[in-house]
């Protein structure tokens, strides 16, 4: 008797597990609001210039950095987060995953970015503008901050990101005016 109602529980629950993917990677706390990470540092190149935000990239190991893992949840997968990037910054995941396939392609455009930023470690957040030489198809990157895992929660990362971009602002502001260099004498 007792094996039947094991039998008679299991299947409802095998049917349900069916149905819903527990498993599901894209779910998150944002209850159907899905960050949008690009992965194509020409597309976030084009957004940015377009909206004046600056890139804020991700550099993680999807499939096997418990830190990147971490930083995820406690900060990228919430509601709060996910409010605040949609207005100020354009996500770029520049992921190396160690299972997961890439094209090579993408695997070139991220070991390009990981040499030029010096990154030594996962996750390694990176804040920066951009800007195209239409003549040579060259970009130049204009780094403004780096950061990594935070403690405490969306608030604190948002908090240093944004402290990023208000000194990026006043340096601008700063250099806007200063003293123009005078003219040599021809007298």
């Amino acid at each position: 008797m007792n094996s039947l109602k094991y039998v008679l529980f299991s299947i409802p629950l095998l049917v349900v597990m069916y149905f819903f993917n527990f498993n599901d990677k894209k779910a998150s706390k944002t209850t159907g609001t899905e960050l949008v990470w690009l992965t194509d540092v020409e597309e976030a190149y084009k957004i940015s210039k377009k909206t004046k935000r600056p890139i804020l990239a991700n550099f993680t190991g999807s499939d096997w950095c418990g830190w990147c893992h971490k930083l995820s949840g406690e900060v990228f997968d919430t509601p709060e987060f996910k409010k605040w990037s949609d207005k100020n910054v354009v996500l770029l995941e520049l992921d190396f995953p160690r299972k997961k396939e890439q094209d090579e392609k993408t695997k070139a455009q991220n070991n390009s970015l990981m040499q030029f930023f010096q990154v030594q470690g996962f996750p390694t957040i990176w804040l920066f503008g951009m800007d195209k030489d239409e003549a040579t198809k060259k970009f130049t990157i204009n780094p403004i901050g780096k950061t990594g895992y935070l403690k405490g929660g969306p608030q604190v990362f948002i908090d240093a990101i944004e402290q990023m971009i208000q000194q990026q602002k006043d340096k601008i502001k700063a250099e806007k005016n200063m003293p123009q260099p005078v003219g040599k004498n021809q007298g």
